[in-house]
């Protein structure tokens, strides 16, 4: 137990800068997928009590994920009911659990560096475009939506403009104000203090939302901010409708297709949003940790197995609560699993004053770990490295502000590869001449790809020359390159050329 709380001076105040993070997440992930608001809060706890002590990071943060949103409303408008919905979450999380112990954790390590950089930068630009609507009091697309294209019809772009022509000036004022607080809690004089750096600033710029529209209340301000544009907890009076929040899955559709249809989807997506989301919080660790992924596999599929048994939404790890966890400067697991205890205990003793926090100051907490995640940094540390990294960095970018996640991963795989062939093509041949003297040298693994360009520099030799060709130094010479050499070989004489060949006598003897 000791080592849980050891970090605890660090982990509390983070995960209230989590749970100020996800409480608004949670409901609007939870809206954007058609199912009840309550069904996102539970999934919130989950994530953060079960798979906060089940996982074996420690910094990362499970969640409703905004990258299951169509995935989600898509198969509650399909399936017979929102009960036999969550039967196809449980079905994923058993599946999970299978994954976990078939150890398929490993294919997160297959994403090169550039792409999870890529992948994190976009979110960190998506947080601001998508949260800079909220932030001035334009509330017409629900938090924690990360697509392009919208619900509403409207693009990341569109919102902006159609909430520039909006004059909203109490979210407006209280959501500038919030931001200008976490600057100020973030710079080196209040790091500096010894008690200041205990409080959290998103706390601060919270409850100064609260105040400050409570003031405006009370001098019949038109700065009032309306209730649809503060958040919307449901509340029960009692505990007979406290209960009534909680469905249950229909076993009785066990043998519906569809259901297994829709579990096999999410337990797949989800289980790489997870890993994807795991290796991207290891790289910001500070500490540099390196997180078991099977072990992750298999909390995840226990967490979603509880979610859906309660009536919560399917989970994963996700990127904007773990950033914003690593950013408040949590050390270890208990900052995700209190965030969840601070999720449950709010809905049940202090729902009312949840609903008193305006949007705004909630979308300049994510705006400011958006800035985080997007610093220009980081740009210019993959320019530095020149375009190999560059380029699967920056379209690993694009593809996912102008589509999702999982696409533009793949994308950015995709990118990174061709740059692998590219340069694997280049330096598998290389060619040295000394007046009329000509070495071929062939390293690593010459390939079919090759083929073309070894065969025009043969060609193009002139007469009299002398070649030779080293392949003392390649792994693996491809039989269409070696019917090229010989081929050469064979009618060099016709131009005079002299041609030798140095090979390892133990490989490549197809050689004439």
């Amino acid at each position: 137990m000791k080592k849980y709380t050891k970090y605890l001076q660090a982990d509390f105040p983070a995960a209230i800068v989590v749970f100020l993070v996800a409480l608004p997440l949670c409901l609007g992930i939870a809206l954007g997928s058609k199912a009840p608001l309550f069904s996102g809060i539970i999934a919130g706890v989950v994530g953060g009590i079960v798979i906060g002590l089940l996982s074996g990071s420690s910094l990362s943060v499970s969640g409703p994920a905004a990258g299951l949103i169509a995935i989600v409303a898509s198969a509650i408008l399909k399936l017979p009911s929102f009960e036999t919905f969550l039967l196809a979450v449980v079905l994923a999380g058993f599946m999970q659990l299978l994954l976990g112990f078939a150890k398929a954790g490993i294919l997160g390590d297959f994403v090169p560096n550039a792409v999870i950089k890529g992948m994190l930068a976009a979110i960190g630009i998506i947080l601001i475009l998508k949260q800079i609507p909220h932030l001035i009091g334009y509330d017409a697309d629900f938090e924690g939506d990360e697509t392009f294209i919208q619900p509403d019809n409207q693009n990341t772009f569109s919102e902006l403009l159609n909430a520039i022509n909006i004059e909203s000036w109490g979210p407006m004022i209280i959501g500038i104000l919030s931001l200008l607080i976490l600057v100020l809690f973030d710079s080196k004089t209040f790091k500096s203090n010894k008690v200041l750096k205990q409080v959290p600033g998103a706390l601060v710029a919270v409850i100064t939302g609260i105040l400050l529209n409570l003031f405006f209340n009370t001098q019949h301000s038109t700065l009032v901010i309306s209730p649809e544009h503060m958040v919307n907890l449901p509340i029960a009076n009692n505990t007979d409708e406290f209960l009534k929040f909680f469905s249950f899955p229909d076993i009785k559709q066990i043998s519906n297709p569809m259901v297994w249809r829709t579990a096999l989807t999410i337990a797949i997506v989800a289980s790489l949003e997870t890993l994807l989301s795991l290796e991207a919080v290891d790289k910001m660790d500070p500490f540099k940790r390196v997180s078991p992924t099977n072990r992750e596999l298999k909390a995840q599929g226990v967490g979603n197995m509880i979610s859906g048994l309660l009536g919560g939404l399917p989970l994963t790890s996700v990127i904007v609560r773990s950033s914003a966890n690593i950013n408040a400067g949590a050390k270890s697991k208990m900052s995700a699993v209190l965030h969840g205890v601070l999720l449950l205990v709010a809905i049940l003793l202090i729902p009312q004053t949840l609903n008193l926090i305006p949007l705004s100051a909630l979308a300049a907490i994510l705006i400011y770990t958006g800035y985080k995640l997007a610093k220009i940094s980081l740009f210019t540390e993959f320019f530095e490295k020149g375009w190999n990294q560059f380029i699967p960095f920056v379209a690993t970018i694009i593809a996912i502000l102008f589509s999702d996640l999982l696409v533009g991963i793949l994308l950015g795989i995709i990118v990174s590869l061709l740059f692998m062939v590219y340069s694997n093509f280049r330096s598998s041949i290389s060619v040295v001449i000394d007046n009329n003297n000509y070495l071929f040298r062939l390293r690593k693994d010459v390939t079919f790809l090759n083929k073309p360009r070894l065969k025009m520099k043969l060609e193009h030799l002139p007469e009299n020359a002398y070649v030779l060709i080293d392949a003392t130094q390649a792994d693996f010479i491809d039989n269409d390159v070696i019917d090229v050499i010989n081929e050469f070989k064979q009618h060099a004489g016709l131009k005079n050329i002299e041609v030798e060949i140095k090979k390892n006598n133990n490989k490549m003897q197809q050689f004439l």
